[in-house]
């Protein structure tokens, strides 16, 4: 059974009562405040991961957070895999013929990592002393692949302009950026979240991702403008409700939005899933 008919660019969102696929098997989830609350992740929405894990469906984490939090993630979550740092790699903690161990795939050779990170050392002194306010993320030690600058996290929260500042340095030094509810994330080379998962379908789900996606049986769930390449791509795309202070800067929207914000608008999502599940 199809899900209703996904919105084009700018239109409106779904309610969740509208989505009516069955058969979702695969589920892509960004982290922080769509299955976190003011930074918390609570118990209703733990809870949400494990009740879909246990109904068989496969859990991915897509998020901008660091190596060190993911290697956590993957270890001890019910999830199948974590992707971080904006699609810069993938951790993935397996049992096979080897034994237990972590399972980790990289966009970039770790020559190719160390030298980005002597570059964007030079991004970091050039947003620190030209937007005042921003600091470097808390967590930045535990990265490998980005530097992210907080605007809204431990710091701010900093205006649209200083946002817009911040992205404008990264991309004047040649680096992508994106905006996360709480970072700017700033990278060398040309991958992101979208390119990951499809790496991630093929190589560690064994599906193509594109074939997957016409029958509607994988779907994404964010809630900020670095989740819009995702959005555009998923024809069964989420959003919790806090990605209406977003709306304007999006082009391509999500196809289903829950009523509430965060973590529990991603149990809203979950208690949707689990009631029509094939």
């Amino acid at each position: 059974m199809n899900g209703a008919a996904r919105p084009g660019p700018m239109t409106d969102m779904n309610s969740l009562d509208q989505f009516q696929t069955r058969g979702v098997h695969t589920i892509f989830t960004d982290i922080d405040d769509t299955i976190t609350d003011e930074g918390q992740l609570g118990p209703e929405a733990y809870d949400s991961l494990w009740r879909l894990h246990r109904a068989g469906m496969k859990i991915v984490p897509v998020t901008g957070r660091p190596a060190g939090w993911c290697e956590m993630i993957a270890r001890f979550w019910p999830v199948h895999g974590v992707i971080g740092e904006n699609g810069g790699f993938y951790f993935r903690y397996v049992n096979d013929a080897t034994g237990k161990h972590m399972r980790r795939h990289f966009v970039f050779t770790e020559a190719e990592r160390e030298a980005n990170r002597q570059k964007l050392e030079s991004i970091r002194t050039a947003v620190l002393k030209e937007v005042p306010g921003a600091a470097v993320a808390s967590d930045q030690f535990s990265r490998l692949m980005d530097l992210a600058i907080d605007f809204a996290e431990d710091v701010g929260p900093l205006s649209d302009k200083d946002i817009s500042q911040i992205v404008a340095i990264f991309e004047r030094f040649g680096a992508v950026a994106k905006v996360s509810s709480i970072h700017v994330n700033g990278w060398f080379g040309r991958y992101d979240k979208l390119s990951m998962c499809k790496t991630y379908c093929s190589r560690e789900l064994g599906f193509d991702f594109t074939q997957e996606n016409k029958k509607g049986s994988i779907i994404f769930c964010g809630d900020s403008p670095n989740d819009e390449p995702m959005f555009e791509a998923f024809q069964n795309s989420f959003a919790v409700a806090n990605i209406r202070r977003f709306e304007a800067r999006l082009k391509h929207k999500p196809a289903f939005i829950a009523s509430k914000e965060g973590g529990h608008g991603f149990v809203e999502i979950a208690n949707r899933l689990l009631a029509i599940k094939a």
